[in-house]
């Protein structure tokens, strides 16, 4: 485990001095002491990250160098696999399956973009249509800059690859800030991009809090965009710094996704992909689809069979064989959904299972999965992100009434629709406001697709090709091409 940060193409202690404690949320033991970066490690790495970009050989460098660099990153991954998803467990608590699973995303995410940054050589200019025959133009796509990137702690190395190989396949340098809660895998790929043979500067990573690094990072006037994931309070910030030098940014924010289940579904089906949406990574995932509007004809019955699969699930230590629920990130998010759940209680909503700490368990920062029914429309724990094993259900009527209930939201990042008629499900995915929509499914995510949000949850959008735009500047070139002389004030 690294205990420095990689600055400028070497591992240098914080100027402060300071450390960061690891908790293991299983155990709640310290595992580590990761180094803490303020402003002063910052301004370092911002200026390495301008000297790279500046009068570096990164930018010059053609799609098909930067691709190769991004191969060896994805290979490193791969052959470091099995330990960094061991590190993500101890770091984030999610069962190993899971965490090997994301490892895996990871390296496939370096792979793809690799592709795209080789793309990038045999596309060339495009060539734009004038009105005048004097003049010729062109549009050339340059990288956009020096990028600072802001990622959370539920996918700690998975967050880190959607930002950092867009931008680096772009041909941009990068200051990455990891959540102070994950720092373990975020320090490894610096390893890994170190042996991959990445100029100095073009990726530097600053661990410490959001206070002491995150906020300086926005701020800082030689960052050219700002790339953020985390809750909307944040992210509003973000934008605010961003506004004060007019950076570009994106931003991957919160949301409180619906799922309609209509009653010509198969119920083993839907609850399968119910528990999948809300309890997969714990629940501590951004498109999470935490509402869950049921047909008033099949409700009951598949209420009945979601509570006694969630009552089946093995909670525990995300190492332990066969566990598929570990423990909350930290104590703090523990409280914070244990808190959600009573107040839930209070407004009305009926715990038909879960809603405390499991038994057996005295350490760790475990939640039980936990099944919310009849839970009212003005409630919190209705219109607000709980970021925990948390799912609320209510019943719907008709397909007018489900879509609408759907969608009075301030969020819009994800929701689902169930159903066996595909002409209704198609129907009703249209009409759901938000930036991904899974028919008969609940998070399956793919680099190739575009991922992002309508209305807070957020502004742009990451993979595919789209991720890889938001790196990229877009030039005017045009040429005037008549011997004529232009004639107007030198007749």
């Amino acid at each position: 485990m690294r205990d420095r940060l990689f600055i400028d193409g070497r591992w240098v202690a914080p100027k402060r001095g300071g450390s960061l404690a690891v908790i293991d949320p299983a155990t709640e033991a310290v595992i580590h002491q990761a180094p803490a970066g303020t402003a002063e490690d910052i301004d370092a790495a911002v200026a390495a990250a301008r000297r790279a970009f500046d009068d570096g050989p990164w930018r010059r460098a053609g799609g098909a160098e930067r691709g190769q660099a991004l191969r060896a990153i994805a290979a490193g991954i791969r052959a470091r696999l099995v330990e960094l998803a061991r590190l993500e467990v101890l770091d984030n608590g999610k069962p190993l399956p899971e965490a090997e699973w994301d490892v895996g995303d990871a390296a496939g995410c370096f792979e793809f973009y690799a592709g795209l940054a080789e793309a990038m050589d045999g596309a060339g200019p495009e060539q734009i249509a004038l009105p005048d025959p004097r003049f010729v133009a062109r549009a050339v796509r340059e990288p956009l800059g020096v990028a600072g990137a802001v990622i959370p702690w539920n996918y700690p190395l998975l967050m880190a690859a959607w930002k950092v190989a867009p931008a680096l396949a772009a041909g941009c340098t990068m200051i990455l800030k990891p959540s102070e809660l994950t720092p373990l895998t975020a320090l490894e790929l610096g390893v890994i991009a170190e042996a991959a043979g990445l100029p100095a500067g073009v990726l530097n990573i600053v661990t410490g809090t959001g206070t002491d690094a995150g906020q300086p990072l926005c701020d800082h006037p030689a960052v050219d965009k700002l790339a953020f994931t985390g809750s909307v309070p944040t992210g509003a910030k973000v934008m605010a710094a961003a506004a004060r030098d007019i950076k570009k940014i994106s931003l991957e924010l919160g949301g409180k996704s619906p799922f309609l289940v209509f009653d010509d579904a198969d119920i083993e089906k839907a609850v399968e992909w119910i528990m999948f949406g809300i309890f997969w990574n714990q629940g501590q995932v951004c498109s999470a689809t935490s509402r869950v509007l049921v047909h008033g004809a099949i409700h009951d019955r598949l209420v009945e069979r979601l509570v006694a699969e969630a009552r089946r699930i093995r909670i525990g230590n995300g190492l332990d064989a066969g566990v598929l629920l570990g423990p909350l990130v930290s104590d703090a998010q523990r409280t914070k959904v244990l808190a959600a759940v009573a107040r839930a209680r209070a407004d009305g909503a009926t715990v038909a299972t879960g809603g405390g700490v499991p038994a057996g368990l005295p350490r760790g920062y475990f939640v039980e999965p936990t099944v919310l029914t009849d839970v009212p429309l003005d409630s919190a724990a209705w219109r607000e992100e709980i970021f925990g094993p948390v799912v609320c259900l209510r019943r719907f009527a008709d397909e007018a009434e489900g879509v609408r209930l759907a969608n009075a939201s301030c969020y819009g990042l994800a929701a689902a629709v169930m159903s066996a008629d595909l002409d209704r499900a198609e129907r009703v995915a249209a009409a759901l406001r938000a930036g991904i929509v899974w028919i008969n499914c609940s998070q399956p995510t793919f680099t190739e697709a575009p991922w992002g949000g309508y209305k807070q949850s957020g502004i742009g959008r990451e993979l595919g090709r789209w991720g890889l735009d938001n790196y990229l500047e877009t030039k005017q070139i045009t040429r005037y091409v008549s011997d004529d002389p232009w004639g107007w004030y030198i007749k």
